[in-house]
């Protein structure tokens, strides 16, 4: 694995941090495609993907320094650098950012379908990162593909965000290629939801489990549930009547 692009003494250029920057402007750069064919004006929706991308970095860190105050006041720049993104954080994210969107009288559904594919985009770089550090690690598998790990003769591991990486790339361009036959605002929307959730859960049973305890944790992983409610979230957006869904914010 390659956990640094650049380690030169006390210097550390992480390959994870690298990849997500580049993920991060790329899905930017093609917002302003995907927001011509839904209709939006292209700067208004880049504008909008900039706040939601500062409002996620500002919440994590306030709920980071929230949580450890003691430890912030004694390593402020130490705890800073945590990577800090949890789901209240990217809860906290979506309701900020719903509601700039209504006040920039911007349509909740016909957004999401622009953001869709960026959505993916950015999982893939993502994936692409943790491959690289080595994180995410998969199960024991015989296959040939399988990822060595020290020692050599431990047994390979499945490849987990490389799978993850594959299938973001796939569903971006199956996204892409869905605004053609787009006949309602969120039906993009709900496609990236249903096939990342379907991807996610399946993708669960080749990875290591969680090792903390979550409620219902016997039942499904954790990440099943995430997945499970993203594939809930598209029918929602599927069955309910545009109107409604997009008065609900």
């Amino acid at each position: 694995m390659y956990p640094y692009i650049l380690h030169s003494g006390h210097l550390f250029i992480p390959t994870f941090g690298v990849l997500v920057a580049v993920g991060l402007m790329s899905a930017l750069a093609l917002s302003l495609r995907t927001s011509r064919l839904v209709g939006l004006n292209s700067d208004a929706l880049w504008n909008a993907g900039l706040f939601m991308l500062l409002s996620a970095f500002v919440l994590s860190r306030l709920l980071l320094v929230t949580t450890n105050f003691v430890n912030f006041l004694h390593y402020p720049i130490l705890l800073l650098m945590v990577p800090s993104l949890t789901p209240m954080g990217i809860l906290l994210t979506v309701m900020v950012t719903a509601i700039y969107l209504r006040v920039r009288h911007l349509a909740l559904l016909t957004a999401l379908d622009a953001w869709a594919p960026c959505a993916t985009l950015t999982w893939m770089f993502l994936a692409l990162g943790h491959f690289a550090e080595g994180s995410d690690p998969g199960v024991p598998t015989t296959l040939p593909w399988g990822l060595p790990i020290p020692p050599d003769t431990a047994p390979r591991l499945h490849p987990v965000p490389l799978y993850a990486a594959i299938a973001a790339a796939a569903i971006t361009g199956m996204l892409m290629l869905g605004f053609a036959r787009r006949r309602r605002s969120g039906d993009v929307a709900a496609a990236a939801l249903a096939a990342a959730g379907v991807v996610q859960f399946v993708l669960t049973f080749v990875r290591q489990p969680s090792p903390y305890p979550v409620p219902l944790g016997s039942v499904l992983d954790p990440i099943q549930w995430i997945g499970l409610g993203m594939v809930v979230a598209a029918g929602v957006i599927v069955i309910l009547p545009r109107k409604l869904v997009s008065h609900a914010v």
